[in-house]
């Protein structure tokens, strides 16, 4: 498929790189940007000149059915990407993450079963899996919501599985593990330690360090997408594939490893402020992406510090880090 691609959520962290890897595939592609007073483009606003004008940006909002289906009209892919991510913020605004993943995904099943889409590839997470009961984490592993975003997700999975099983509507769900890269808000562990150092912070406030998590650099993820969004139908749709290097690191452990990169000396604590609620914590997440590689040979190309060095690289720029707040703690 080389034709119309539709991103949701293009305005973001993901969406915007996801948009960059399927313009330089040759795609034509149409993105939704939320809309705002203030006409920005998000993240879309900062990528290459070239790559932007071979974009036509469509503002609107998943929560509204009609311009989610006047969006999907023509398209013979479409990536759905719209959320809301925040796990902090979920515990204060729930309905939020209701409205957004679980109806907002319902338009999109609904937009894309009118059209007669080709095909749905659909955003989930690794945090629908809850802690790891048994690792490396399949698709089989069982889904447990320990915070309102992952129920919310939860619930815009099995939405997505039955519209392929009762409509046969062409879907498959990529549920990528922990994404990390440039442009990243710094709610995010990686940003918030890399911020906080830029800044010349000498104690780094984080959450809780003992969990440990799965990084896969941004771009890896962005290909993940384009794989199941080209693959050949029998092999992906009505399915749905992880997406992680296979390789777990402690947060504590990640901090010291930028503070490392970065030449910078700092000490590391946990911030009572930026814990989960005992029993919504996800201590281990490490994924197992082996059916996603069979299925289209996707595999990660950066390893952790490869991706960090780029990382770091991007936010140290003054005009990057200019963007972020980095003595605050976002939710």
């Amino acid at each position: 498929m080389t034709g119309l691609a539709v991103v949701t959520g293009a305005e973001g962290f993901i969406g915007s790189h996801l948009v960059e890897a399927l313009v330089r595939r040759g795609h034509r592609v149409r993105a939704m940007v939320l809309y705002n007073m203030y006409s920005s483009q998000g993240w879309l606003d900062t990528v290459d000149p070239g790559i932007r004008e071979q974009v036509d940006v469509v503002f609107g909002d998943v929560r509204d059915p009609a311009s989610v289906l006047r969006l999907v009209e023509g398209a013979e892919v479409v990536y759905h990407l719209a959320a809301l991510g925040s796990i902090p913020y979920s515990y204060a605004a729930p309905r939020s993450f209701v409205d957004t993943n679980t109806i907002g995904t319902l338009h999109v099943l609904e937009a894309v079963r009118a059209c007669r889409t080709p095909r749905l590839v659909h955003t989930s997470t690794s945090e629908t899996y809850g802690t790891a009961r048994t690792v490396p984490i399949t698709e089989q592993h069982p889904l447990q919501a320990q915070s309102p975003y992952a129920a919310s997700k939860i619930a815009a999975d099995k939405l997505v599985e039955s519209y392929h099983l009762s409509f046969e509507v062409p879907a498959v769900t990529l549920r990528p593990f922990n994404t990390f890269g440039p442009r990243q808000s710094a709610r995010a562990v990686i940003p918030a330690v890399i911020t906080q150092l830029a800044a010349g912070a000498r104690q780094l406030r984080l959450g809780a360090l003992a969990p440990t998590r799965d990084f896969t650099y941004v771009t890896d993820t962005a290909e993940a997408f384009v794989a199941l969004g080209t693959a050949p139908a029998s092999a992906v749709l009505g399915e749905q594939f992880n997406a992680g290097t296979g390789a777990e690191v402690a947060i504590g452990t990640l901090a010291a490893d930028i503070a490392r990169l970065m030449g910078r000396q700092a000490d590391i604590v946990e911030d009572t402020q930026r814990l989960r609620p005992k029993d919504s914590e996800v201590m281990r997440l490490v994924c197992d992406a082996s059916k996603l590689t069979q299925r289209t040979g996707w595999r990660p190309r950066q390893t952790r510090d490869e991706g960090l060095r780029k990382t770091i690289e991007w936010f140290c720029e003054p005009g990057n880090l200019a963007r972020y707040r980095p003595g605050e703690y976002n939710q």
